[in-house]
């Protein structure tokens, strides 16, 4: 999903990084998931998670903007700060950010090669470490590099889940669950409250948790009976539900700030020197910095006329909402905002484990027209055409088109019909195959 070519260290080092399984890429049912080869790789590589002080953030959607938004504050304030998280839309870097700029390649490079070492001697010796995974390895890489890079704090991102995840390694001093919703239920579980355990495996004796979730909600509740079983104080947001998301994200990461303001940590930039950490310094400057590709971005696409339509500029929302909760969500917002009009022609991607039919009831509900592709990425793609019969089935008016390019076209000659504006949603990895077709065409 590259957008740019990289440099000729960090393609040979992610040529060899991909001889290791992807699971990113396998059907979910196959997952293998466990610390140990991700404890031997640390181990062998001198511990460099125990570098730098950590948050760790999971949850089912909103990680990755929860993340954005910390790390930025953080770098307001004058802190060295790294930032990981997964998946990436254009380029693997932007997985590792070192005081707010993606990893340079080379840098990435030798990081990915220290970690592949000590992995070819674990399989020598026979250890845990022989087992490592294509995102063990890069996950340790991060680490590697955050400690060559000297960073005092890092906002980590779980992967999957979360007791198990490979980041699970870290110690973070306030631990995330952003929501639970059903997602991954062949690993995680088929309940929510099976899946906030997993969660909430992040947690550890000497932390704090914050949340969205009430105790008398049945998965906040299992956040609270964990916390409670390892004597960790618990922060919930109070924001009304229909909040958007942007108001939720900002309620929860400022929860965070004032914690660690709370727990003594302040401010090092010359202007603020001193001053507690705190929710203060989520500002309109922070919260911009902290805006991340395919989440609820948007663009101005000139699509070119056709024999039936015009040339005209159209609105083009990009968001990688995958699971029925979110994709409300991200259309709820998107209808509410005075700058988006007429109907909505969506290009819809899915991964063969996500909740379709719950994805498509919420679709049908706000979509005028839909063209249902395949991400390739993923490598465990939905059927574009199973989705279209399941879309129809539903009353929706949709067609079929596997190359996500040919979709967005077919779309693009869609909403020229008409005065409406285009969604691109289900998959970052659908969002990484355009984005850049459509920075292209952007005013």
């Amino acid at each position: 999903m590259s957008s740019s070519l990289p440099s000729r260290a960090l393609s040979d080092a992610l040529s060899r990084l991909d001889q290791l399984t992807n699971w990113e890429r396998k059907p979910r049912g196959e997952m293998r998931v466990g610390l140990e080869p991700m404890l031997d790789l640390m181990q062998r590589l001198g511990n460099p998670h125990q570098s730098f002080r950590a948050i760790h953030v999971a949850g089912t959607k909103g990680k990755g903007s929860i993340c954005a938004l910390v790390e930025a504050s953080l770098l307001q304030a004058g802190w060295r700060v790294g930032r990981y998280a997964s998946p990436h839309v254009d380029r693997v870097n932007e997985r590792v950010s070192i005081l707010g700029q993606a990893v340079e390649d080379d840098n990435l490079a030798q990081a990915v090669m220290q970690v592949l070492d000590c992995y070819q001697g674990a399989k020598r010796e026979a250890t845990a470490g022989e087992d490592a995974t294509w995102f063990d390895v890069i996950t340790a890489a991060a680490f590697v590099a955050f400690k060559d890079a000297g960073l005092n704090w890092a906002v980590v991102e779980v992967g999957l889940g979360g007791r198990l995840d490979s980041t699970n390694v870290v110690f973070g001093e306030i631990a995330v669950v952003t929501n639970i919703e059903l997602e991954h239920t062949e690993i995680l579980g088929n309940t929510r409250e099976a899946i906030a355990g997993e969660k909430v495996g992040i947690l550890k004796p000497g932390a704090t948790l914050a949340t969205t979730l009430a105790a008398a909600d049945a998965a906040g509740h299992v956040l609270q009976q964990r916390a409670d079983d390892l004597g960790c104080r618990v922060l919930r947001t109070d924001v009304p539900d229909d909040a958007t998301i942007a108001q939720k994200n900002n309620a929860l990461v400022g929860l965070v700030l004032d914690e660690l303001g709370r727990q003594g940590e302040s401010a090092t930039a010359a202007a603020q020197a001193g001053k507690p950490i705190g929710a203060w310094l989520l500002d309109e400057t922070v919260r911009e910095k902290a805006r991340l590709p395919g989440r609820m971005e948007r663009f101005n696409v000139k699509l070119p006329a056709n024999s039936q339509a015009r040339q005209r500029l159209v609105p083009v929302l990009m968001d990688g909402a995958h699971v029925p909760f979110n994709i409300e969500a991200v259309l709820r917002d998107i209808t509410g905002s005075s700058d988006t009009r007429g109907e909505c022609v969506a290009i819809v991607a899915l991964a063969s484990d996500k909740d379709a039919q719950g994805f498509l009831a919420v679709l049908s509900r706000h979509v005028a027209y839909a063209v249902f592709t395949e991400a390739s990425g993923s490598g465990r793609a939905h059927p574009s055409s199973e989705l279209e019969m399941l879309a129809k089935s539903m009353g929706m008016d949709c067609e079929a088109e596997p190359d996500a390019q040919k979709a967005f076209d077919r779309a693009a000659a869609r909403v020229l019909e008409g005065d409406g504006w285009m969604l691109v949603t289900g998959s970052l990895y659908l969002v990484g195959a355009l984005r850049g077709a459509v920075i292209e065409g952007a005013s």
